[in-house]
């Protein structure tokens, strides 16, 4: 148990003052209404003292006792009770067994002399029922054999209004409300007056203790039980605190929130409703009366009267901190809120909380200080000042005052141990990173950010990287002097950027690239800082450090160029200032060139050309046997090809001329193409190089989105290479030369049958090829004639139907304007039409119920019979049915 000072006890009423030099004159009992103090003696006389009470500095206070009066009741009997009336201003004083009313201030017996007899003790209750605010409420323990009577009582009369009978006899009584706690001979119990429903608590012997029934809360009573524990009990007769544990042989109890006080023949001990345990245990000997009076504590011996001082709570609070008892601090502030204003305790306990904070940080007990930081909504620059430089110099903070803790540094705080202070300053850098994005810390975030910022670059940190690409706050000056002074230059760049200094920034990466300061931050700084300049916007920037940037690398150096948005590459970088910006950089030219072809796919005809005559320039330089050269002439000479194939827009004849006496067949064959001298190209490919697929490629590439018959020349124009007489061998190539040619045509036939007009065909063949070897050629060939045919013929069928359709629905039409013309009012009719009306007047009303069926076969032969001038025979019908 350790202590805690939470009463100092003083003297109120000496002896001298009470009793002067009367031996034999002792203390029975004490009442204290605000300043009035009165006390009963064994001789019959009750005192009535003035208090004053004088606060000291340390929070605790003296009080002095001015003798108001002395009057002695006339009996021999001791004063066993006194209990004060103060709404009536009345004093009741129990003396004799009977209670007699007499006036606070002059002591004197109401003139009616109303008096309750017959009482062992009394009870007021603090919670009345009748809510009559002229009387008092009075519960008593009759002489009458195990009964309890309850008085409403006025200023000068009394007045029974319930008398109710225990099981056993009562010994003492509390009331609250309709409900008696009562101390019976063997039990306690709680019984309603009104109800008469008992329940009993729990059993206790009254010979072996003296029954202690105290009430120190709304339907919420003390209890002196069994093995030396101070019980709690509410009116539902269940306990909602856990017991205290006291002496064996109490004779008194006392509640002063938070604390429960006990009396015994030796001490007076301090124990907490809160956690139960004993914070204070002070020297009493001879007591026999401990009473609380509305937050005020008396005890007292036979002879004199004390007052046990609670120091304030804050001041308990503090001494516990200091002492750092952080969790029995806190649970005393948490009890202290029914005792102190909403607002007042919200002030107090946040900085409670923060305290407790930094005691446990002190401790390294990080995860305990941050929920109590947090709770507490501890400014973080309190934190922040712990480690000196962390603050900016701009910052207006000053630490709290009175101060949270005792410490004037992380230097003092660790005691010079640096170990301890690295891991203080990973927890400050933790809680800095999740307190930095609430609406707590908004007001000085710079501060916050700054901070957080030397702390990253102090110890190497990962995350001062992703602070600075991120939203921050971080002051300028502060931060580029701590990083210059911890060599963090690479992140001192991104703190230049992210104020608008791109341009420093750029020099300050550009210098570590060169070597001329370290920081090995970033192996891939080269390309960070090409990436940097291509999404910058600063198009000056760009300029200035393209020349650097290309000349470290080409490939990576252009771009700048090539990879900027395309709005960008339109409006601030012209691609012929581009271009002359690269004269000095052959790779990197080609590199942008193709970017403006095929990525940009730009129809300037310059581009195309120049582009197409680097590539060449490039093939031409191979040098036959150059070594690892041939994988890249084999890449450059592709991409021409693929440029020539499927570019339109470059000079061709221009192209030719370097191209013709140059070796490159190919290339040769490509631009014969592009010209349409497709027979050049052709037999470039077949008989000059001897590349059959080439060929055959070429004849598919040339006729891509071309009419069927220019693709069937082609492909005609191949066949007759193969079959008509080539450049002349030399003998001994002869029969090879025509058996490939030969071998080259049929493969030809064969693959691409539908491309070829048999019939044509047929004839070149010569006559010595069999039937079997052109087998697929000539299948195809049918197939296609047959499918040809077939699909003639269903077209022929689909026009002959439409043909037949469009003239029913005319014939239609018609039949349909000659019965309307004929129909339609005010037109007169002609003889004819007069004649045919007539009639199907007359076929209506002869065949009105004949079915349709039987009425047209009835009607044809006169239909034959009638001839109408003008009116065809079909007409006629049509008109009548």
């Amino acid at each position: 148990m350790m202590s805690t000072k939470a009463f100092t006890l003083v003297s109120a009423v000496e002896r001298e003052l009470l009793m002067g030099d009367k031996e034999r004159v002792n203390i029975e009992c004490v009442e204290c209404c605000g300043k009035n103090l009165y006390v009963g003696t064994n001789d019959c006389s009750i005192y009535h003292f003035l208090l004053e009470e004088q606060s000291l500095p340390a929070g605790t206070a003296t009080f002095t006792a001015t003798k108001q009066l002395h009057r002695h009741l006339g009996l021999r009997k001791p004063v066993c009770e006194l209990r004060a009336a103060s709404a009536l201003h009345r004093l009741l004083v129990l003396c004799d067994y009977s209670i007699t009313l007499v006036h606070m201030l002059s002591l004197e017996p109401v003139p009616s002399g109303a008096r309750i007899k017959g009482a062992v003790a009394l009870a007021l209750n603090e919670n009345p029922v009748s809510g009559d605010p002229f009387c008092v409420e009075v519960c008593i323990i009759s002489v009458k054999r195990r009964t309890i009577q309850v008085f409403m009582v006025y200023e000068d009369r009394v007045q029974i209004v319930r008398e109710v009978s225990t099981p056993e006899q009562p010994l003492a009584v509390a009331v609250d409300g309709h409900f008696l706690c009562l101390a019976l001979t063997t039990q306690y119990i709680i019984l309603n007056y009104s109800t008469g429903a008992a329940q009993d608590l729990f059993p206790y012997c009254s010979e072996e203790k003296r029954p202690i029934v105290k009430r120190i809360g709304r339907q919420e009573f003390l209890l002196a039980g069994p093995g030396g524990l101070g019980m709690f009990a509410t009116v539902a007769g269940i306990s909602q605190r856990a017991p205290v544990h006291w002496s064996e042989n109490v004779i008194g109890a006392a509640v002063c929130f938070p604390y429960v006080l006990a009396l015994d023949d030796a001490f007076i001990t301090v124990h907490s409703m809160l956690d139960q345990q004993q914070k204070q245990t002070l020297p009493f000997k001879e007591g026999h009366i401990l009473q609380d009076f509305e937050g005020r504590v008396i005890v007292a011996t036979s002879k004199g009267v004390y007052i046990l001082v609670p120091l304030p709570l804050e001041k308990q609070i503090q001494d516990l901190l200091a002492s750092h008892r952080v969790e029995e601090a806190l649970v005393l502030a948490k009890g202290a809120r029914r005792n102190i204003p909403k607002e007042k305790f919200q002030g107090m306990y946040r900085r409670i909380l923060q305290q407790a904070g930094f005691i446990h940080f002190a401790q390294l007990q990080f995860l305990e200080a941050k929920e109590l930081f947090r709770s507490g909504q501890l400014d973080v620059r309190e934190l922040i000042s712990l480690c000196p430089f962390l603050l900016p110099t701009s910052s207006s903070f000053t630490r709290s005052h009175p101060p949270l803790h005792e410490y004037a540094d992380l230097n003092q705080l660790t005691q010079g141990d640096q170990e301890k202070a690295a891991k203080c300053k990973r927890f400050l850098m933790t809680y800095l990173e999740e307190v930095r994005s609430s609406e707590v810390v908004h007001s000085y975030k710079e501060d916050v950010d700054t901070a957080l910022l030397k702390l990253y670059a102090e110890a190497g940190h990962a995350s001062l990287l992703d602070l600075l690409v991120t939203e921050n706050a971080c002051l300028l000056a502060d931060s580029a002097a701590w990083l210059e002074k911890h060599k963090r230059y690479f992140a001192l760049g991104l703190l230049y950027h992210h104020n608008d200094q791109d341009a420093a920034a750029v020099q300050l990466w550009v210098n570590i690239v060169n070597g001329e300061i370290d920081d090995p931050t970033r192996a891939d700084l080269y390309d960070y800082v090409v990436d940097f300049l291509t999404h910058s916007p600063d198009h000056a920037l760009v300029w200035k450090h393209a020349d650097w940037a290309l000349q470290k690398s080409e490939e990576v150096g252009v771009q700048v160029f090539t990879r900027r948005p395309l709005e960008e590459q339109q409006d601030g970088f012209n691609p012929d200032d581009v271009l002359t910006r690269l004269k000095k950089y052959p790779n990197a030219l080609v590199r942008y060139l193709e970017h403006l072809v095929m990525d940009r796919n730009l129809q300037r005809e310059e581009y195309h050309t120049r582009l197409a005559l680097l590539y060449l320039d490039a093939v031409l330089q191979r040098t036959p046997g150059a070594s690892g050269s041939g994988a890249e002439v084999t890449e450059t000479q592709a991409k021409l090809r693929r440029l020539l194939q499927k570019s339109d827009l470059y000079r061709v004849h221009f192209l030719m001329e370097r191209v013709r006496d140059a070796g490159l067949p190919m290339e040769r064959a490509i631009l014969h193409g592009k010209l349409e001298e497709h027979e050049q190209a052709l037999r470039t490919l077949a008989l000059e190089l001897g590349d059959f697929p080439a060929a055959e490629d070429y004849c598919a590439w040339r006729s891509v989105g071309r009419e069927p018959a220019y693709r069937r020349r082609l492909f005609h124009t191949l066949l007759a290479l193969y079959l008509g007489p080539g450049p002349s061998p030399p003998a001994s190539a002869s029969a090879s030369a025509s058996a490939e040619l030969a071998v080259a045509a049929v493969d030809l036939l064969n693959r691409h049958a539908a491309e070829f007009d048999a019939a044509q065909v047929l004839q070149l063949l010569p006559g010595t090829w069999s039937v079997q070897l052109l087998c697929p050629f000539l299948t195809g060939a049918v197939r296609d004639s047959t499918h040809t045919r077939r699909t003639a013929q269903v077209a022929l069928g689909l026009a002959t139907s439409e043909n037949l359709i469009y003239k029913h629905d005319q014939e239609g039409k018609l039949r349909h304007r000659a019965v309307t013309s004929m129909e339609e009012p005010g037109v007169l009719p002609s003889p004819s039409e007069r004649h045919i009306l007539s009639l199907c007047h007359s076929a209506r009303a002869a065949l009105a119920n004949v079915p349709s069926d039987e009425a047209e076969k009835k009607l044809l032969p006169a239909l034959r019979q009638t001839a109408v001038p003008g009116v065809p025979q079909s007409l006629l019908r049509a008109s009548v049915c």
